[in-house]
């Protein structure tokens, strides 16, 4: 988005509303306890001291105001032209901007490179990753063209960083504090409650405007690979969230394991007793942790194909604003390397629609037939969401029956070929 289209944001509210049609397979509703039960927490014994402009944000030990953190966004966008750009996702119940960060390296050639997605906040109190976030798009921007390892990851992945998807949560308080954050949204709705979910369980509140704006920001592009950041714990969660491993294991379980190792384990060369107050190895299956509907994370994985994991980087929500570089570099080298993880995912084992590899079907979302668009010269396959075969039809076939098949998200794949088909 442009400089001026993104100042004339900063004037106005645009209060963008949209409707989802959720498309799911059913479930029955398993309630379970959730570990960290809304509760107000008090920050009275803490350091919250806040950071007026972008000058007092330069030692990273102090929370930016909302306008500084708008200034801060635009201050890099002017200074780095050719690498970055602000996007807004959409506004917030009261207003405030919800905004995105996208990196991008040189693009002299016309090479494809696979999306980076993080985003952090959506519990309003939980902090800590909010000022990472905008640290970590500060030392990739500086250290683009000075440090080999950034300038290597910028030219080969495109990244997107959301520092902050709730700001009406973090300030609550007012644009000059964070120190009265709640973990809702303004309309007093769990936003890491209330997506479509992807087993069939229906959110209990009306599906916010914060997560309408991101739904549909996050369905204009094509993530490979994201992370969620929290606080209240210091453990690695990966999918799934809505069942534990037992009852239904992630497909890329094995995958997500060796990646939260590589986290853990680099995080800890810098601090042997970081990520182990939940569990010993610092990281979980969700559903094994404890079972939740309606999150993000399944939502991700599920319809948009999109590797997503929670981070649980800190165990206080809030940490003092003086222990915030101390938590950086616990956390830098990781969360880094994480983005490069990206390059370990094997295209060949799943339905990812690649640039310039998509091939014509319709309808879609489609109630029954799918016709493609060109005759296929090899065989078609259909896969789901876990990346299990439901459909296989011979090399010519241009007419695919879904009627069978339950309500969700499909691979078809044909040779090099692919697209996604919605099945309502």
């Amino acid at each position: 988005m442009k400089n001026t289209v993104f100042k004339t944001f900063l004037l106005t509210s645009v209060f963008i509303s949209f409707v989802f049609v959720s498309v799911a397979q059913e479930k029955p509703l398993k309630l379970r306890p959730d570990a960290f039960p809304p509760k107000p927490e008090s920050t009275d014994s803490k350091v919250v001291a806040m950071a007026g402009s972008v000058e007092e944000m330069s030692g990273w030990n102090r929370y930016p105001t909302y306008e500084t953190y708008l200034a801060m966004m635009q201050s890099w966008a002017e200074r780095f032209p050719e690498h970055c750009r602000v996007d807004t996702i959409g506004t917030s119940v009261q207003g405030r901007l919800i905004l995105c960060m996208h990196i991008e390296g040189e693009r002299d050639v016309d090479l494809y490179r696979p999306q980076f997605f993080y985003s952090s906040t959506m519990h309003g109190d939980e902090v800590t990753g909010f000022v990472m976030m905008l640290r970590l798009i500060d030392t990739l921007l500086n250290g683009y063209g000075n440090n080999q390892q950034y300038t290597d990851l910028i030219n080969s992945v495109d990244i997107y960083i959301n520092p902050l998807s709730n700001p009406d949560g973090t300030y609550r308080g007012g644009n000059s504090t964070v120190r009265n954050a709640i973990r809702y949204n303004a309309n007093y709705v769990d936003l890491n409650r209330n997506y479509p979910d992807p087993f069939g369980t229906e959110p209990m509140n009306p599906q916010q405007q914060e997560n309408t704006a991101m739904i549909n920001y996050v369905g204009k592009h094509h993530f490979r690979l994201s992370a969620n950041l929290h606080g209240g714990a210091e453990v690695m969660n990966y999918p799934w969230d809505s069942y534990s491993s037992y009852e239904n294991p992630h497909p890329y379980s094995e995958w997500w394991i060796e990646v939260c190792k590589r986290f853990v384990d680099t995080s800890r060369t810098y601090s042997s007793s970081h990520f182990r107050d939940t569990y010993n190895s610092g990281y979980i299956a969700g559903g094994d942790w404890y079972v939740i509907s309606n999150g993000r994370q399944d939502y991700m994985n599920y319809y948009h194909n999109c590797r997503e994991m929670t981070m649980e980087i800190s165990s206080d929500k809030m940490l003092s604003s003086d222990k915030l570089p101390e938590y950086w570099r616990f956390l830098q080298h990781s969360l880094v390397n994480y983005i490069a993880e990206i390059h370990t995912i094997d295209n060949s084992t799943e339905g990812i629609v690649e640039a310039g590899s998509q091939i014509a079907v319709y309808p879609n979302p489609t109630s029954d037939m799918v016709f493609i668009g060109e005759e296929p010269a090899n065989p078609v396959t259909v896969y789901d969401m876990q990346g299990r075969v439901v459909i296989k039809m011979p090399a010519g076939v241009r007419i695919v029956d879904f009627k069978t098949l339950p309500k969700g998200v499909y691979i078809l794949r044909t040779g090099a070929h692919s697209a996604k088909i919605i099945r309502r």
